[in-house]
């Protein structure tokens, strides 16, 4: 059985960042956060909004690895050594706020804030086991059960009930991308799963997914 589980936090509640003086950054849609290859030089905290993460290969391939939202951390390669690079792009999907916190800060925050540290530790190792469980995911699976899995995971930005909603509506070629598989094959799995009634699109923003019947689903 797999366990999709919520990664995100709320931080900001338990880390009084306005003491170190947070900087607050705006995001337009389509804007880059960060860019892979370029100097990691600080850490994002997502308030609202969606950010895409990328990876390209060095044939010129991209791929998409996984969305975040409130809630989330973005840019900890700057956590390694001095010149530590990007190893993703972080794309705002939709408009986005987020706190800018410099290296040098996560550092000073981590050394006298125990609280920080902890909660960044924890967060960091749930995305790490959510990957391995992605990896999994991505090799035992049918790509129509990847496909599931993922929106069982984008819908942790929605209520938490059976019915969950995910904002911003994704689009086909990002799940294929994240999936393994092509747009086309895509939109079949969720043709069959709105029949089936697994999702429902309730406009162009909105996608509704039922979280009890999808878990089945997986669980077969």
């Amino acid at each position: 059985m797999i366990r999709v589980e919520s990664q995100s936090i709320d931080a900001e509640a338990s880390v009084p960042f306005a003491a170190f003086g947070k900087k607050l950054v705006h995001f337009r849609k389509k804007q880059l956060v960060c860019a892979q290859g370029e100097l990691a030089s600080a850490l994002f905290y997502v308030q609202s909004g969606h950010i895409k993460l990328t990876v390209l290969s060095a044939e010129g391939k991209e791929a998409t690895l996984t969305l975040l939202g409130s809630g989330d951390f973005v840019g900890e390669s700057c956590l390694g050594p001095d010149g530590s690079l990007h190893t993703a792009s972080a794309e705002a999907l939709t408009d986005c706020a987020a706190i800018r916190i410099e290296r040098k800060l996560v550092f000073d925050m981590l050394q006298c804030r125990p609280e920080f540290a902890r909660l960044l530790v924890a967060y960091l190792v749930a995305r790490n086991h959510r990957a391995q469980d992605d990896l999994v995911n991505h090799l035992f699976n049918s790509a129509e059960k990847r496909l599931a899995r993922i929106l069982l995971s984008l819908a942790r930005f929605g209520k938490n009930d059976n019915t969950e909603l995910i904002l911003p509506r994704i689009s086909q070629e990002t799940l294929a991308e994240m999936v393994g598989t092509s747009r086309s094959r895509v939109n079949i799995f969720m043709n069959r799963f709105r029949r089936q009634g697994l999702v429902q699109y309730d406009n162009e923003l909105e996608v509704r997914v039922h979280r009890s019947r999808m878990h089945e689903l997986i669980q077969e």
